[in-house]
């Protein structure tokens, strides 16, 4: 803790006053110098030219110039630099010497200072130099490091010596052992000065020849190493000295010996060293040879005691290092050598990558110095060359460039200003105004913010220190969204592009629709009369506001790339998109508001109109936005028990359908789209007609009111009561006062979030201390709570946070953040088979794990929530809302936080971040507040008295007013799956449970066999029929060690394995019943191929699951082992007599892997229904129903997360679970059905200040302390909750979804209220189908024997599904001209890996019909009647879950998603019989007024691919399609 504190101290607060210098002992003394000596002259160089200001920025440019020059060249150097290696090498005592290049081209070198040799910056390693024949230059051929330690020297173990190249400890990181000494190695401090070091170094050359590995001596003697005072004593060479050098073999095995004496120590210090080599060889491009040598450190301790002759001798066997350096080309055909690795030079100075950072660079400190304040600027010069890492305003961990540029931009900006209101204050060009008695821009107030903005710069060092103005990117999105909001009335933005993008275009329509207002005030106004061109400038500014109201602040989502998978969900999405409703909406609503306004109503009902207008508003508002949100909450008012205005789900108990729509709903809807569309539009254009000067207020007020109409009635009411009764002779017209009061009261809202924040947390009877500080911190927070109000006004006047410091009571001022609030777009990337290696998916899938395979749910509840949340806000389903309210969803296992970015007029951004289903413990406590029922509390402070019926207790009412959160809702309901788990080894413990599931894989296999369409062309394939021919042999038994009579039901004890007899005696009633049900049935007699095939396969597959299990089948352990890597698709081939299944792999792939996974579904159902299974009958329809509505499949493969994401009804997994020391198996089943969620509103300053806490304390702070106090549950707050869905690696979320778009078209429930979008499209089609029945109906009514609705409903459908005796079956086939029939056949044994999503997600083995057939249905009234006859033979049937559309209108641009209207599955047919069940992809079909096959077209759609087109055939029956031209001339 103490070294943490002094780390923060150094680099956060001295750094924050230095502008980033401060003396890092972790980095070489040459960094730490050259670091010193550059702030002094930077610091210095101003007062020498004071005067001269223009030489001081030359110098200033030129200087920065060179550094970033050369700093961009040795990186390059790095990237692509060639190094040059020495491997002969031997010590010489002449340091100093100086040669030429290896080309003859080099440059001096030596101690000349044109080396940058790792020796002079490391300062911890000595050279020698080599005295090669063509290249003398001095070399490091090794090197050593002798470190004295007082500690080390007691217990005879020394330090360990460290490499030549190898960087010292990380930055911000403790060195795990003794590193060297950052000044000469030879150096020693006051408290060491007794001791003598003497080092002796032996260089032995591994790689020499010789039985006896005998080396040679490679070092004679140490050049005196250099150090400041106290000089150390040079280290003496004598005889002892030599001989101790003069070492054999026998040598080695004794030094040995005493390397071994020092155990453990020895070993962890050797891991050490090869970790340094490691990263040495990835900091200077290594991966080089290297021959090996002895390298022995000989330490002689010499102390002023007793033990003064007391010699530990270590021998150290290393890789030697060979001789490297870079090549730094100077000029052409002239290069320096540089000994320096990247890592040194990181720390030395910041990498700019581009040239334009560099060049960005040198501008700002040009500009810094010459806009600078001496002391002030040299802080922001400073950032350009070394910046403080981490600053307390970054939002994330590591080196941030952007934050670089934070301090030299804010201070340019600054003097900017300043430069700005000193000139323009003592200038008169300015003309000042007063607004509300304050008068703006005149002198005195120019020269008053000039004086404060001086102030305020000066007084950086501070501002930085506490991380109050974010970096300049976040800045820029933020300034950019507030201008955009409270001036122009836009929504929030998701990026700093799009920011800018918004702004821009609420310019452009101001500027638009400013000129019309010009033009209207220049012309003449009469009484009673209203200019025509003030009229157009009205509707303009209603359309346009209107227009961008319902735009997204991020244009991307209009030309988003597709999907990996086939999904309605976007294109219905891009579809909702309302550009085509506003191209008729817009002129349509432009031409009322003009015929409106020249009508001159809005000057003739004057003054009774504006009260009218402001009472009609009041009144609705009230009742919309708090009447009836009140009666919806589950504790209205905090005083009644359950919610007066209830949902039918609300009584039940499980939900089982969508949410009905209930008519308080369509009264809200109602209710907003009147206050939306009439009130507010014409209580703007009242004022606006006598006060058009204040067009940018109009907009404002228009776009909010389209937007987030919930506290606009509050606003209107409070400005109407104030200026026109109150304090009438302030009122600036209504419209200004409106406008401003607009401003005001959004950010009193704030501030009311923020003081109910603060007094919720800190209130003394349910504080919740999470550590000894906050105890600590409760007291000193009392005295400062004026000041804690001074910083919640300032917070809310900036829009930044109030953040409890490591979450305790004492509150602080974060930077200002947009309403997106985290700065970078974090998302989850889910880890699965398409994104790591094939080796890790067989030996330990690194995405194993719950959180990894858990977070799909939260990616499908995200797709739900894209589909219905936008709707259900304008349903009131979520109560009030507005933008950046944060709302958690609550269910049995999901527990999501939901934080609400942008609101439009018919779409919501949001993001979603879900938490873990197995939560700490912390974060149960907080589930248990929120799904906890306060209706049975009687208490009334200290006694139990009771409570009135149907309302709250005393305690129960306080406790719920002293919440940062309430409960919205209990009842929402979501498409969802509902997750159940079962221990895999509960299931199969005993041997008869795995002798079942054995006998459902050999019949799976059985089953795919013969369903395969491939069957005849493996019967007859030569080499599958060369590898099966000794199973035909009666004696042939297959006595592999993997087969157990305890679990293979076939099992000949007698023979001592599996025999082709006793094989066929368990399993070819299976084998005979399969093939019959084949369309081409084979020959499956027990000597035929199809049955030795199957016999091979089963033996194969069963050998494969003992070989995955390691020959152990008969324990538990190995045999889920061996079931989960078959499962998962990890097959072992490993038997020569299974080799055969090479020649196709289909057999594996399409045979035996489905088989596996099929057999883990019936031995799933065995235990609810044990012996339906018997019956082959049962058993076969099992397989198939389970290929059509389910998906067997590993987690980790890819087709698991498209089939959720496609709806997929049903999915079944095994799951191998290794978390906390657990070591499972899970059998997982997902069913698709609807859930029920509590809907909990939390305080949004609650969740933006816990958010900041939690980062500043773990990126500035540091605490890396899992169980730190300020992640403890708070449930007055949810604290663990709020603070564990932070991005990642200060929260830690399962999933957080990008920012994603709802749009209210989507929803269907609200498009039945509403209406469906006016767009050209839906115009075009309402006149078409209105000329159709128009026609339909005369054409009806000429016939005698015809109605409208037959003719409505298609010609003879009708009357073929009422009546099918006035039809009767003929057979008109063979009557009929038959050019190009297609033949439609099930596809036998398909499985998903060979067919496209999301197809191969519904079945593995059916057949489909082509939707030609569909299409030509619909072709005319009579083709309906004649394919009714030729198609009734028991072969065709429909579906009633469809309404089958017009052929020019079955397309996929079609398909539409409809989870809330569900048909009932009643057999509607065209004939008698049922013999080709047929079901709709197309989910929904807009037929209104229609009717047809037996009653009333209905919607239908799960809303996923599910429901695609499924055709069963049975084995004996065909389709044969003819052409329509061919049927019409026919019945013509």
């Amino acid at each position: 803790m103490g070294s943490q504190a002094l780390q923060i101290l150094r680099q956060g607060v001295w750094a924050s006053l230095t502008g980033g210098w401060y003396v890092d002992p972790h980095q070489s003394t040459f960094s730490n110098c050259f670091h010193l000596y550059l702030w002094i002259f930077l610091l210095a160089f101003p007062f020498l030219l004071l005067v001269v200001a223009g030489v001081y920025c030359a110098v200033i440019a030129a200087f920065f110039t060179a550094i970033k020059a050369v700093n961009f060249r040795l990186h390059a150097m790095f990237d692509l630099g060639e190094i040059v290696e020495k491997r002969r090498a031997s010590f010489t005592t002449d340091p100093n010497r100086v040669e030429e290049g290896e080309e003859g081209s080099g440059a001096h070198d030596g101690n000349d200072g044109s080396d940058m040799s790792a020796g002079s910056s490391l300062g911890s390693q000595r050279r020698f130099s080599s005295d090669d024949e063509d290249d003398d230059e001095d070399d490091d051929s090794s090197s050593s490091t002798s470190c004295y330690s007082p500690d080390l020297a007691n217990t005879g173990i020394t330090s360990q010596p460290v490499p030549p190249h190898l960087p010292s400890p990380g930055e911000g990181e403790e060195p795990d052992t003794v590193g060297p000494s950052h000044s000469r190695s030879a150096q020693r401090s006051a408290s060491t000065a007794s001791a003598k070091t003497h080092a002796r170094v032996l260089s032995m050359d591994g790689a020499g020849g010789g039985s006896n590995n005998t080396g040679t001596l490679a070092s004679t003697m140490l050049p005196s190493l250099l150090s400041s005072a106290p000089a150390p004593r040079p280290l003496t060479i004598s005889k002892s000295d030599l001989e101790a050098r003069t070492v054999h073999s026998e040598g080695f095995s004794r030094a040995h010996h005493r390397l071994d004496s020092l155990g453990g120590s020895w070993a962890g210090n050797q891991t050490g060293w090869r970790a340094g080599e490691l990263l040495e060889e990835g900091a200077v491009g290594g991966g080089e040879e290297r021959t090996d040598s002895f390298l022995i450190i000989v330490f002689d301790l010499d102390h002023e005691s007793p033990h003064e002759s007391q010699e530990n001798t270590l021998m150290i066997e290393e890789k030697a290092k060979p001789k490297q350096y870079y090549r730094f080309w100077v000029l052409p055909g002239k290069w320096l050598r540089v000994r320096y690795d990247r890592l040194a030079l990181l720390a030395l100075l910041d990498r700019n990558r581009r040239a334009g950072e560099n060049v960005f660079s040198v501008v700002l400190a040009s500009l810094v110095a010459f806009l600078g304040f001496l002391f002030v600027s040299i802080f922001k010069m400073w950032c350009c060359v070394c910046s403080v890492q981490p600053d307390a305003a970054s939002p994330m961990h590591g080196h941030n460039w952007i934050i670089v540029y934070s301090r030299p931009v804010y201070f340019c900006l600054c003097c900017v200003l300043i430069s700005v209101f000193d000139l323009v204050g003592h200038s008169d060009s300015m003309r000042p105004f007063t607004l509300y008695g304050v008068t703006f821009f005149s002198t005195h107030f120019l020269l008053c913010a000039r004086d404060m903005l001086i102030v305020f710069t000066l007084c950086f060092p501070i501002i930085f220190l506490f991380g109050l103005l974010p970096q300049v990117n976040t800045f820029l999105m933020c300034l950019l969204e507030q201008v955009d909001m409270h001036i122009f009335g836009g929504t929030a933005t998701t990026s700093p592009l799009s920011s800018v993008y918004s702004l821009l275009r609420s310019i452009l329509v101001s500027a638009l629709v400013y000129g019309f207002c010009l033009g209207a005030i220049n012309a003449p106004w009469g009484e009673a009369h209203v200019p025509v061109l003030f009229s157009v400038f009205c509707g303009l500014l209603l359309a346009l506001s209107y227009h961008l109201s319902r735009q997204s602040s991020d244009p991307t989502i209009l030309w988003s790339p597709p999907l990996e998978i086939k999904d309605p969900l976007p294109e219905k999405l891009r579809n909702s998109v309302t550009l085509h409703s506003d191209l008729v909406m817009c002129p349509l609503m432009a031409i009322i508001t003009f015929a409106i306004s020249a009508s001159t109503v809005f000057i003739a009902l004057q003054p009774a109109l504006s009260f009218v207008l402001y009472i009609l508003a009041g009144v609705v508002g009230f009742t919309t936005h708090y009447l009836l949100p009140q009666l919806r909450k589950q504790l209205p008012w905090f005083c009644l028990a359950h919610p007066v205005l209830r949902s039918r789900e609300y009584s039940q108990f499980e939900v089982r359908d969508a949410a009905q729509l209930m008519w308080f709903e369509k009264l809200y809807a109602w209710l907003q789209c009147v206050e939306k569309y009439l009130i507010y539009p014409a209580v703007v254009l009242n004022s606006l007609t006598t006060e058009a000067h204040t067009v940018m207020a109009g907009m404002k007020l228009l776009r909010t009111s389209f937007c987030v109409p919930s506290q606009q009635y509050v606003t209107l009411c409070f400005t109407a009561l104030f200026f026109q009764f109150d304090y009438p002779r302030f009122s600036q017209t209504f419209l200004l006062d409106y406008y401003c009061m607009s401003i005001l009261f959004s950010k009193l809202w704030d501030l009311l979030y923020k003081l109910r924040f603060v007094l919720t947390y800190i209130a003394p009877w349910q504080i919740t201390w999470g550590s000894a500080f906050h105890a600590f911190a409760q007291p000193f927070a009392v005295p400062h709570s004026a000041m804690l109000f001074v910083q919640a006004v300032f917070s809310a006047l900036f829009s930044t946070p109030l953040n409890p410091v490591l979450g305790s009571a004492v509150f602080v001022t974060s930077y200002t953040r947009p309403v997106k609030f985290w700065e970078r777009d974090y998302n989850t990337k889910r880890v699965d088979h398409s994104n790591t290696r094939l080796a890790t998916q067989l030996d330990r899938n690194p995405g194993a794990d719950d959180n990894n395979l858990n977070s799909i749910f939260y990616e499908h509840l995200t797709r739900s929530l894209q589909h219905s949340l936008c709707g259900d806000l304008l349903l009131g389903r979520w109560g009030n809302y507005s933008t950046g309210d944060c709302f958690i969803l609550a269910s049995d296992y999901l527990n999501a936080l939901v934080h609400i970015i942008e609101i439009g007029n018919g779409l919501v951004t949001f993001q979603l971040r879900g938490l873990e289903f197995r939560g700490t413990y912390c974060q149960q406590r907080e589930v248990e507040a929120i799904t906890e029922g306060v209706e049975e509390d009687e208490g009334c402070c200290c006694c139990e008295p009771g409570h009135l019926p149907h309302t709250l207790s005393f305690n129960a009412a306080f406790g719920q007013r002293w919440l940062a959160w309430e409960v919205a809702a209990t009842k929402y309901v979501l498409e969802g799956y509902s997750i159940s788990d079962n221990n895999a080894a509960s299931m199969l413990q005993v041997f008869d449970l795995r002798k079942i599931l054995i006998t459902y894989y050999v019949k799976s296999i059985i089953y795919y066999v013969t369903r395969s369409p491939k069957l005849e062309e493996w019967l007859a394939n030569e080499t599958v029929q060369e590898a099966l021919r000794p199973c035909l042999s009666p004696s042939y038994v297959d006595s592999d060690p993997t087969f157990n009579l305890n679990i293979d039901e076939d099992y000949d004890h007698r023979a001592s394995g599996i025999t082709t007899s006793s094989f066929c005696l368990v399993y070819l009633e299976w084998i005979k019943y399969c093939n019959s049900r084949r369309q081409t049935p084979v020959e499956s007699e027990k000597d035929s191929p199809l049955v030795t095939l199957c016999f091979g396969l089963c033996i194969l597959g069963r050998r494969a699951l003992g070989t995955a299990s390691h020959s152990m089948s008969a324990s538990l352990e190995p045999f889920l082992y061996g079931l989960h890597a078959l499962f998962k698709g990890d097959f072992r081939i490993t038997s020569p007599r299974d080799e055969w299944v090479f020649a196709d792999m289909d057999l594996l792939n399409r045979v035996v892997a489905p088989g596996v996974r099929m057999s883990l579904k019936l031995h799933q159902d065995h235990f609810t229904s044990p012996d339906e299974y018997e019956d082959p009958v049962v058993l076969y329809d099992a397989i198939t129903a389970n290929e059509e509505k389910m998906l067997i499949s590993h987690e980790g493969d890819p087709v698991w997360r498209s089939a959720i994401l496609a709806n997929m009804p049903s999915l079944l997994a095994l799951r191998h679970v290794m978390d906390d020391g657990s070591d499972e198996y899970k059998i997982i089943m997902l069913n698709k059905r609807f859930l029920s969620f509590r809907v909990i509103k939390v305080n949004r300053e609650c969740v933006r200040g816990l958010w900041a806490g939690q980062q500043q304390e773990l990126v500035f702070l540091r605490n890396r302390n899992p169980e730190r106090g300020s992640i403890q549950n708070a449930k007055q707050a949810l604290r663990n909750m709020i603070n564990s869905s932070c991005d990642q690696p200060i929260g830690y979320p399962i999933y957080v979804s990008p920012l994603t778009t709802s749009f209210a078209g989507a929803h269907v429930q609200l498009r039945s209220v509403w209406g469906g979008p006016i767009s050209p499209h839906n115009i075009y089609t309402w006149f078409i189908s209105s000329w159709d029945r128009l026609q339909k109906g005369c054409g009806a009514g000429c016939n005698s024997g015809g109605n409208i609705e037959d003719s409505d409903c298609g010609g003879g459908s009708t009357s073929i599904s009422n009546n099918p005796a006035a039809h009767p079956p003929q057979n008109t086939a063979s009557s009929i001209p038959q050019p190009h029939p297609t033949t439609v056949q099930p596809l036998m044994g398909k499985t998903h890996a060979s067919l496209p999503l999301p197809l191969a997600l519904l079945s593995q083995s059916e057949g489909r019909m082509d939707a030609g057939l569909v299409s030509s249905l619909h072709r005319t009234s009579s083709i309906h009647g004649l394919l009714g006859q030729h198609l009734s033979s028991s072969q065709l049937s429909f579906s009633s879950s469809v309404a089958l559309p017009p052929a020019d209108r079955f397309c996929p641009s079609s398909l539409q998603d409809n989870p809330s209207h569900r048909a009932s599955q009643r057999g509607l047919s065209l004939g008698q019989g049922s013999g080709l069940p047929y079901e709709a992809l197309y989910s929904k079909w807009s037929l209104p007024g229609r009717k047809g096959f037996n009653g009333p077209a209905v919607m239908e759609g799960d809303g996923s691919a599910s429901q695609s087109i499924r055709t069963q055939v049975r084995t004996h029956a065909y389709i044969t399609v003819f052409p329509l031209d061919l049927l019409i001339h026919k019945i013509s």
